[in-house]
């Protein structure tokens, strides 16, 4: 499924998801752009495996594959990271995580919405381009 909506030249964004792959949209250096115009294509980078992404920062090869390798160990990162919310994409379809996997998440003011991993890309977007300080771990399986 391809996404289409205004991007922040320096912001990830999630350009496609597709069954096993998201395609996310890298952000531009600074000295990338010239007079305030975007250049003509954006770079992007297809990923196969589970991912975090934030508007600044994405975390390649997150640990859990599989909706059941999820454990509380694998969400101390967002207690550093510090998003509003933070969306988790379950896979190809929603499946709801035991409450003390993300529990904890409440106690530093984090807000965690669950969804499939489609919906967790598309809610991504639409929060960042909101300026939303927005976070997601996406499952592929």
């Amino acid at each position: 499924m391809q996404f289409s909506r205004e991007i922040d030249p320096f912001s990830h964004s999630i350009r496609a998801y597709g069954p096993g792959e998201i395609t996310v949209i890298l952000p531009h250096e600074p000295a990338e752009l010239q007079d305030d115009l975007l250049p003509p294509s954006h770079r992007h980078e297809t990923l196969h495996q589970s991912i975090i992404i934030t508007p600044g920062q994405l975390i390649r090869d997150w640990p859990p594959q599989h909706f059941e390798d999820l454990e509380q160990g694998h969400f101390q990162v967002f207690a550093e990271l510090r998003p509003e919310i933070l969306l988790v994409g379950t896979g190809p379809q929603l499946r709801w995580p035991e409450h003390d996997v993300t529990a904890h998440l409440l106690s530093h003011g984090i807000g965690v919405e669950v969804m499939d991993t489609a919906a967790a890309c598309r809610t991504y977007n639409i929060l960042m381009a909101d300026e939303r300080k927005v976070a997601a771990a996406l499952l592929m399986i």
